[in-house]
C-alpha cells in the first residue's frame, strides 16, 4: 500500500483522489491545500490540511502528487516539496521544461528523493511518441496537433486574470496544417499556422475587458504565439456550453525511407482531460513508489521510465501479453 498525498483540489486533484479512493494499492494521508481546509469536504472522507503543513508530514508520505496550475504555482511547489518527499506532477509549460528539470534534479538529489516531472498526456505520452517516432523514421519531420479541445494549463492561466470570474479556452487544430502535415509538409508549418486558441470569458461586472482580452493574447508561453479569439459571455452562457472537458490530439512524422514516403500517427480522444491526465499521472505515482525503494534518485520524466515498470506482472508474462 503506497501512501500517497495530493496538493491543489480542483479538477486533477479530484480526479486523482478518486482514483486513489477506488484502488488497492494507495491509501490517500490527505488532500494539502491553501483554501481553509474546514471549508472543504470529500465524498470519500479524505482528510484535508493547509498547504502550509506540509513538512510536517514528511516521512508519513511515499509519493506526493502535485496538482497545481503550471502557470504560477507549480514550479515553487515542485521545489519546495521536492525538499521533503518524492513527487508526480503534470507540469506543462514546454519551453520551462528543461530548466525545472534541472533545478528539480539538483535538489530531489540532494534530499534523498524522486520526483516525476510532466506526466500526462503532453507532456507525457506525447512526448514518448514524439521520441520513438524520432528514433525510428529518423528521416522526417514530427507534428503535433492538440484538440479540439480544453487545455487545463492555459484554462487556469486565464482565470488567473484580474477580473475573470469563469473561463476557459479550447485548442483548436487549424484543419488545413493538419492536412498538410499528412501529406509531409509540416517543416515549414508555424506554431500560428497549426492551432487557433479560442477563450471564453466570464468577466466581472467592472472588469476592464479590453485589458483583460490584452493580458490572455499577449501571455508568454501561452497565447503570444497564437491566433487567439476572445468570446465574453454570461455566467449563464458558461455553466450551459462549457463545463465539460474534452481534449484529444495528433503526433504524427511524416518521413522518407529509401526513397518512399512513410508516415507514423498516434492519435487520442478523450471525453475528459483531468481524468485521462490523472490517470497517467497516478500510473506513474505508483512507478514512483516501487522506484524510489529500489533507490532512484532524482528528477525524471516519462523518458527516462521504461515501459514495463508501469506493471507489477511478472516480466516474461507482461512481455508474452504485449510484445
Amino acid at each position: 500500500m503506497y501512501r500517497i498525498g495530493i496538493v491543489g483540489y480542483g479538477n486533477l486533484g479530484r480526479a486523482c483522489e478518486k482514483i486513489a479512493a477506488a484502488g488497492k494499492d494507495f491509501e490517500l494521508v490527505g488532500i494539502f491545500t491553501r483554501r481553509d481546509p474546514a471549508s472543504l469536504s470529500s465524498p470519500f472522507g479524505t482528510p484535508f490540511y493547509r498547504q502550509a503543513d506540509l513538512p510536517s508530514f514528511e516521512g508519513k508520505i511515499d509519493v506526493l502528487a502535485l496538482c497545481t496550475g503550471s502557470a504560477n504555482d507549480l514550479v515553487d511547489l515542485g521545489k519546495t516539496a521536492a525538499v521533503h518527499f518524492n513527487t508526480v506532477d503534470s507540469f506543462d509549460t514546454h519551453a520551462k521544461m528543461k530548466g525545472y528539470v534541472s533545478d528539480m534534479e539538483k535538489i530531489a538529489v540532494e534530499n534523498g528523493h524522486l520526483s516525476f516531472i510532466g506526466i500526462g498526456w503532453d507532456p507525457g505520452l506525447f512526448s514518448l511518441m514524439r521520441a520513438l517516432f524520432g528514433g525510428v523514421l529518423a528521416d522526417g519531420n514530427t507534428q503535433t496537433f492538440w484538440g479540439k479541445g480544453v487545455s487545463q494549463g492555459h484554462s487556469e492561466a486565464v482565470r488567473k486574470i484580474k477580473g475573470v470570474l469563469k473561463g476557459v479556452q479550447y485548442t483548436v487544430p487549424k484543419q488545413a496544417a493538419l492536412d498538410a502535415a499528412r501529406r509531409g509538409e509540416g517543416a515549414s508549418l508555424t506554431t500560428r499556422d497549426k492551432h487557433l486558441r479560442e477563450c471564453f470569458v466570464v468577466a466581472a461586472e467592472d472588469a476592464d475587458k479590453a485589458e483583460i482580452e490584452r493580458e490572455i493574447v499577449t501571455m508568454p508561453n501561452y497565447f503570444d504565439e497564437y491566433d487567439t479569439v476572445v468570446h465574453f459571455i454570461t455566467a449563464e452562457e458558461f455553466d450551459r456550453d462549457h463545463t465539460a472537458m474534452p481534449h484529444g490530439g495528433f503526433v504524427l512524422r511524416s518521413g522518407s525511407v529509401n526513397g518512399m514516403h512513410e508516415r507514423v500517427e498516434f492519435s487520442l480522444a478523450l471525453d475528459s482531460n483531468p481524468d485521462f491526465t490523472a490517470s497517467v499521472l497516478m500510473a506513474y505515482a505508483r512507478v514512483n513508489c516501487k522506484m524510489a525503494a529500489a533507490g532512484m534518485r532524482g528528477a525524471k520524466t516519462i523518458l527516462d521510465i521504461p515501459v514495463i515498470a508501469l506493471t507489477d506482472e511478472d516480466r516474461l508474462d507482461f512481455i508474452a501479453h504485449n510484445l
